[in-house]
């Protein structure tokens, strides 16, 4: 990806340009946006080639989809953080993407065992984190899962799940404290 330097707009005239379909005001939005928006995508997907193509599918919907923007509700780049986290969780529930990862997985699982007899580095699932993580509370795995193994940060998820931070962060403790409780 190419990521050059940001060009200065006021986003009152990108949004004027981008509503007028106008191309440059479309360059001038990836100029400025793809490298935050693909940071998104590569946390969730975590495979670059996916990522890659999940970007230019991300600034197309953007593309045709900016007359629903409503500046009233936020500003533009939370608009297009949304959904480019919606697309992303479309992608991955969708069948295709799961077979592919699941041929991956296999894959990948192998090299795994291979590595862990010549690797001193305990893995998580080694120690079943991820077993002890799936007998929470729905609501306390959803958190683990998001920040600890999908790479979200509390900012990210407080916002998503539209909870206060610091109600966040009181949820992420208990949730640490029951998994805490199983090892005991």
């Amino acid at each position: 990806m190419n990521q050059s330097k940001k060009l200065h707009i006021e986003e009152s005239d990108l949004l004027e340009l981008l509503k007028n379909k106008d191309r440059n005001g479309f360059n001038i939005l990836y100029q400025n946006y793809s490298g935050a928006i693909y940071g998104i995508i590569i946390r969730m997907l975590r495979e670059e080639g996916e990522a890659t193509d999940m970007l230019q599918e991300v600034f197309i919907k953007i593309w045709n989809k900016i007359d629903s923007y409503d500046r009233k509700k936020g500003r533009l780049f939370t608009w297009m953080a949304n959904l480019t986290r919606n697309l992303v969780i479309d992608r991955i529930r969708s069948a295709d993407y799961k077979n592919h990862t699941l041929k991956n997985f296999v894959r990948d699982d192998n090299v795994r065992v291979t590595d862990s007899e010549y690797s001193s580095v305990m893995k998580i699932d080694s120690i079943g984190l991820k077993g002890l993580v799936s007998e929470l509370k729905p609501d306390l795995k959803i958190l683990i899962q998001k920040i600890y193994f999908e790479g979200y940060t509390q900012a990210d998820l407080a916002e998503e799940l539209d909870i206060p931070l610091g109600t966040l962060k009181t949820r992420v403790r208990a949730a640490i404290k029951a998994l805490r409780k199983q090892f005991d």
